[in-house]
């Protein structure tokens, strides 16, 4: 594993760990990269029959690196289609995926066989709520705070978000979250639909339940994972281009430039009217 990721693996349960608490456990190409590589490999261990998702620190993710988000208030040039909102190369095309290197990161825990439990804590924001929603099952502090944040910076959940978090959350409901990128705490995400259940101790109950799920067929687990899956995310594939057909046509113009200018600046953003005409 990288540094940016931790795993081990104990009585069949991989605790799997973003491992960058110095930053609340910010999302730069290493984690992405670290995410990914880390759901492959669990792909093949036949011995992991749960898998633990948690933060080390004080957050599970607060989101994309503030640095990265420097980046994004430069010349809409230095962007290529081949390149995702964080500036990481893309890996379309590799092994037949579906996804970028960002989707992928909260993609992958779909993927991999075997349950994903996230225990979340301190922060889930922007790309950290979309790598959350990515396991099967989520345990938040009710103190967390989520947002689905990518508009604050002139963007668009694109980290497979537009899927997963739609089929959990009335399109109304998803539509002012995004609209407004607002922070909500863990209470009020469970009473959407966002989080699964309530802990004082999300990590502690997430291994009681990894435990729970230990003691049953492990081929009937993955058998089950399987087929509710297929179902739920036929659409997956279609979902992920629109995804980064809208970013890519966002990164770079004046409006997107100036939320990201403004907060560096700190002052109110001056937008124009919008030029982006989509059907």
């Amino acid at each position: 594993m990288s540094d940016r990721v931790s795993m081990k693996v104990v009585d069949g349960i991989a605790d799997v760990r973003l491992n960058r608490p110095d930053k609340r456990n910010a999302l730069d190409p290493a984690m992405f990269a670290a995410l990914v590589n880390t759901g492959e490999v669990l792909k093949s261990r036949d011995d992991v029959r749960v898998v633990v998702l948690s933060g080390e620190g004080a957050s599970f993710c607060a989101g994309l690196d503030l640095s990265s988000m420097g980046a994004l208030a430069g010349d809409s040039a230095d962007q290529s289609d081949d390149r995702t909102a964080d500036g990481a190369p893309s890996i379309m095309g590799t092994g037949g995926r579906i996804t970028h290197l960002a989707q992928q990161s909260a993609w992958v825990w779909q993927e991999v066989p075997m349950p994903v439990i996230a225990a979340l804590h301190g922060h889930a924001l922007g790309g950290g709520i979309q790598i959350a929603m990515g396991a099967d099952i989520r345990i938040a502090h009710p103190a967390t705070k989520f947002s689905v944040r990518e508009t604050y910076w002139g963007l668009i959940p694109d980290m497979t978000g537009t899927l997963t978090i739609t089929r959990h959350v009335r399109p109304d409901v998803v539509k002012e979250l995004v609209f407004t990128a607002r922070i909500f705490d863990g209470i009020e995400a469970h009473e959407l639909g966002l989080v699964t259940s309530l802990s004082e101790d999300p990590f502690a109950s997430a291994m009681s339940m990894a435990r729970d799920i230990c003691a049953v067929s492990p081929d009937a687990v993955r058998g089950a994972k399987e087929l509710i899956n297929s179902r739920v995310n036929e659409d997956a594939a279609e979902q992920f281009a629109a995804e980064r057909s809208v970013i890519q046509s966002l990164i770079g113009q004046h409006n997107q430039v100036e939320s990201v200018t403004a907060y560096f600046e700190k002052r109110d953003p001056r937008f124009v009217n919008a030029t982006i005409r989509r059907s």
